[in-house]
């Protein structure tokens, strides 16, 4: 293959408008730093936790809200193995979401969260003389992805080891980083979608958050929150009917 030289004056550098990388950094920021509130929606007795979820999208159609394919965010917990000496036995939580299937969430117990990206799975596999895998521990949120407006609409079915768990809900409010600026307007969103007794239950964790930047890691810690609550319920529920 025969290449001719490039004329002189044929080749004209991109042109871009100052400030254009900076805008656009900062755009890509925006679409991550977007608040989110995640809720717990109790099943009635009676149904079927398929048969809630289904009320719940239809109510989310019915809106005008678009589907937009599929979500998952899930979670596995390791505990500190025997080559960690003289310290307390520690958790960390690898939590991963397909809103950001580049990166991975590992949360302590102590509530300190690191970013770091997929290749982290390694490093786990790795250290398993130093932190192991709990069997069994693997708990997930999937389902539906909607958009409305402004808003994004998840509705997860959670599951451990194929067992259903519960129903957690995610109102996504796209113009918004910090969570004190649209607590009410999310207030509002969600006792209109889901009821007041579920939009009164907002994670603790998001009571300290109200005037601080929001980021995915807080998304991340929400679930995390909800994911121990349905195993404290799992263990509770074992240790009655033992």
């Amino acid at each position: 293959m025969n290449c001719e030289p490039l004329k002189e004056g044929s080749f004209k550098p991109l042109q871009l408008q100052p400030g254009y990388i900076a805008q656009n950094i900062l755009s890509q920021r925006d679409k991550l730093n977007r608040y989110h509130s995640v809720y717990y929606y109790p099943v009635p007795e009676g149904k079927s936790g398929q048969q809630v979820v289904d009320g719940i999208q239809k109510q989310i159609e019915l809106l005008g809200a678009v589907k937009t394919g599929n979500f998952c965010v899930d979670c596995e917990t390791f505990q500190a193995g025997s080559g960690i000496q003289n310290t307390p036995q520690r958790q960390v939580n690898i939590l991963h979401s397909s809103e950001q299937p580049a990166s991975c969430f590992a949360i302590l117990d102590t509530g300190t969260c690191l970013v770091a990206d997929a290749l982290f799975d390694g490093l786990m596999q790795k250290l398993k003389h130093y932190y192991q895998q709990r069997k069994g521990s693997k708990i997930e949120s999937k389902g539906q992805r909607y958009e409305y407006g402004d808003f994004i609409f998840k509705v997860g079915s959670v599951s451990q080891a194929s067992n259903f768990k519960g129903i957690l809900i995610e109102i996504e409010y796209c113009p918004c980083v910090v969570a004190g600026d649209c607590m009410n307007l999310m207030k509002e969103m969600s006792q209109s979608l889901l009821g007041s007794a579920v939009a009164e239950q907002q994670s603790s964790f998001l009571k300290t958050k109200t005037d601080m930047i929001y980021t995915p890691a807080d998304t991340m810690s929400q679930y995390l929150e909800h994911f121990n609550n349905f195993k404290k319920a799992t263990s509770v529920n074992q240790a009655m009917n033992r």
